[in-house]
């Protein structure tokens, strides 16, 4: 009799009847899309989900199936169930540029997320602290997602005699587990995304005993003895295990069987036929022999060519040649625009001009050092660099001083490929490279008498920058930036309190922002950083306050520009209370109306970040949207801004009547684009970060011709993190 009442109550609940419900969930995900941002997702070699975008498909996933699925279903494999999760998969690629043969795992995280939910869902409402059955209501939160027929179904499976049997067996075996999963919900994909990560290994893999003891390290960083014990065995395993044992390295160990379908210490989504494990048999003495012949034989044949090609290269040189006389291999020969760049204190982009990789080629009469090439210096980006061979005929020590001359440059320090950057309306944003043609002997003297004199008009007039600027265009030849600080402050962090719910502060001080307060920071800050997110508020203050430290306090930039508070300037407390919005925007102008100054408005509509630039001497509103929007796109905002600026002109006595509200000009200025929705703050932040760079209070209408490009690549973006990072480890915010 019950069975029937409970076969009444699925067929009611049926995936026909239920499956009504709209795609609303994710809106991030849903709004990006609507403005033609498709997320990009990544898989490691073993077919795992991995970052960036891997929790966001996971969370996107699980609400889809929380939405289309009923939490009645017990069989996943159900037919009834294949027009939902048509539609799952559907939704899934109309958010996220994924292929077709990925379906499959998609689908079984989603019965994966769906049985989690039906768990929470038990152990959260229908059970006491001794784990007793409570008769609940249905939960308010999510009445939106589930029916009240649905929810008392739901209740009476739970109450099923042969339901508890199981789940009393699963649970008996899931209570006490001899080696527990420390790492949360961070699966081992992701976590041995990190561990590569943070040994900066070019390995793609890691062993799975290696990655099952990472996984039961806790936030105390040592591993129990047993885990080590476990692992030692594994290791010595791996020296003697015979190539047609199937049994993996881990079981071993552990001594325990092994379910099919499943890789111990892999996780999800990585199986025996993924791994392509099968059973064979071990080659023979004869086809080892044969093997490593083969081998040899391919070691010789690189060598031969190895030995041609340094052949063709180097040659002989004239006493007067330089003893860099040969073409560097990954230079082209003759004269090519280029990037300069030093590696300390940190890896940054100094300086833009021509590399000379000509045979002989002198620097005033003198051989070249060890290891460089001649250079011609055309522009400063970092004027206050020390250059790396200081030049004795013109008496120049930094990069400012050597723009126009010829000095000698590190090999390894040269980056080939830049092009004076122009604006590109490429459809598909590709960043236009440029390679200079070889020329003759001839002409590279040519070019050395004029290029002295020519090139002094190309200099970036500039006091500031001591911050690592960067070209716009990425190169092949160039050196992917350090993950070093950041590795660094994730380590220092694992050491305190705030995985844990700890907090710190980051004292920010008068001048910043107009008034003084100790901002706090906490671990979803962090992990805004270290795992590449949506960054708040948080992060942005505390990367102002480097930028006023680093950059603006050291260069009197203070004076020239200023920054006001992202947290009272927003398009919510625009819409929720103007009063006080303007009432403080106003102060901080009013506080500085004797002096032609530049401010920063680190704007955020409620899911975006934007930056607003103003002259309120001259009522100029540079408007920087790395979506392409316009200012009309958020009204409320240009009001109220449009509204200050009338206010500081009438309290500075300027006259209405020749000045009228039509005199407030907004610029949209052309800036580099995102490719994605999550990089919005880093470009803001880019954008304030280069302004200061060149420190110039006029931006231009398509950009600083210093750092035009179609986007920011992601090493660029990394940059903003690494300076973040370092700063924050300077600061000690993990004491």
């Amino acid at each position: 009799m019950a069975d029937d009442q409970h076969e009444e109550v699925s067929k009611k609940v049926s995936a026909e009847e239920e499956i009504r419900r709209g795609i609303t969930v994710m809106r991030r995900v849903v709004q990006g899309r609507s403005r033609g941002i498709i997320l990009d997702v990544y898989w490691n070699n073993q077919g795992q989900l991995i970052e960036p975008n891997g929790h966001t498909l996971t969370s996107f996933i699980g609400a889809l199936v929380r939405n289309e699925i009923p939490i009645t279903c017990d069989d996943w494999r159900n037919k009834e169930l294949n027009e939902s999760k048509e539609k799952i998969w559907s939704e899934i690629k109309r958010c996220f540029n994924i292929e077709e043969e990925r379906r499959g795992f998609c689908m079984k995280l989603a019965g994966k997320l769906l049985r989690g939910f039906r768990t929470f869902l038990s152990s959260k409402f229908l059970k006491d602290a001794d784990g007793n059955f409570v008769d609940a209501e249905l939960p308010k939160k999510y009445e939106s997602l589930i029916s009240a027929e649905e929810w008392e179904a739901f209740k009476s499976k739970r109450q099923d005699p042969v339901f508890q049997r199981i789940s009393a067996t699963n649970r008996e075996r899931a209570s006490s587990p001899a080696y527990p999963y420390r790492k949360g919900r961070v699966g081992y994909g992701r976590l041995e995304q990190s561990m590569l990560q943070k040994e900066e290994s070019s390995e793609t893999s890691l062993p799975a005993h290696v990655l099952w003891k990472e996984a039961r390290v806790g936030k105390s960083g040592v591993p129990q003895e047993e885990v080590l014990h476990v692992y030692q065995k594994c290791e010595e395993l791996s020296q003697s295990l015979s190539p047609d044992d199937t049994k993996g390295i881990l079981s071993q160990a552990l001594d325990v069987p092994e379910y099919s379908g499943r890789v111990r210490g892999k996780g999800f989504g990585v199986t025996p036929t993924s791994l392509s494990i099968k059973k064979g048999k071990a080659p023979s003495n004869r086809e080892l022999h044969a093997r490593l012949e083969a081998m040899q034989a391919e070691l010789d044949a690189l060598r031969r060519e190895r030995e041609a090609s340094a052949s063709t290269v180097y040659r002989d040189a004239s006493d007067k040649d330089s003893i860099n006389c040969t073409f560097q291999p990954n230079i082209p020969e003759g004269i090519s625009h280029c990037q300069l760049y030093l590696s300390s204190p940190y890896y940054r982009m100094v300086g833009k001009g021509k590399v000379h990789n000509v045979s002989g080629v002198l620097l005033h009469t003198r051989e070249l050092p060890a290891g460089c090439l001649k250079v011609s210096v055309d522009i400063a980006v970092e004027p206050n660099a020390a250059l790396p061979y200081p030049s004795d005929d013109s008496d120049a020590t930094t990069v400012h001083e050597a723009v126009g001359s010829f000095v000698a440059w590190p090999t390894n320090l040269i980056c080939v490929g830049y092009e004076t950057p122009t604006k590109s309306k490429s459809k598909d944003n590709a960043i236009p490279r440029h390679t200079e043609s070889t020329v003759s002997r001839k002409e590279l003297q040519e070019n050395e008498v004029s290029n002295a004199s020519a090139q002094k008009k190309k200099e970036v007039s500039n006091a500031s920058a001591r911050v690592k600027s960067s070209g716009a265009k990425k190169t092949v030849a160039r050196k992917k930036p350090t993950t070093k600080y950041r590795s660094c402050l994730r380590t220092f962090l694992e050491m305190t309190d705030i995985p844990t719910g700890g907090v710190r502060t980051v004292h920010m001080e008068v001048g910043i922002f107009g008034f003084d307060y100790d901002q706090m920071i906490g671990n979803e800050d962090f992990m805004q950083v270290f795992s590449h997110e949506e960054i708040g508020v948080t992060v942005v203050n505390t990367y102002i306050r480097f930028l006023y430290d680093k950059l603006m306090r050291p260069n009197g930039l203070d004076v020239s520009f200023g920054f006001l508070a992202p947290a009272t300037v927003n398009l919510g407390l625009i819409l929720s209370r103007p009063d006080t919005v303007t009432e403080y925007v106003l102060r901080i102008l009013m506080d500085n109306k004797d002096a032609e100054k530049l401010f920063f408005i680190p704007f955020n509509t409620g899911g975006h970040w934007l930056l607003l630039a103003i002259n309120p001497i001259r009522e100029i509103v540079y408007y920087l949207d790395s979506l392409g929007n316009d200012w009309t796109t958020y009204p409320d905002m240009k009001v109220l801004i449009d509204t200050v600026l009338q206010a500081f002109r009438a309290q500075r006595d300027i006259q209405t009547s020749r000045r009228g509200a039509n005199s407030i000009t907004w610029i949209k200025v052309a800036c580099p684009q995102q490719r994605n929705q999550i990089d919005c703050g880093y470009f803001m932040l880019r954008f304030m970060r280069d302004t200061l760079a060149l420190g110039r209070l006029k931006i231009p209408t398509d950009y600083f011709e210093e750092f035009k490009c179609a986007f920011y690549t992601k090493d660029q973006v990394d940059e903003i993190k690494e300076e973040w990072c370092q700063f924050m480890i300077e600061l000690n915010v993990c004491s």
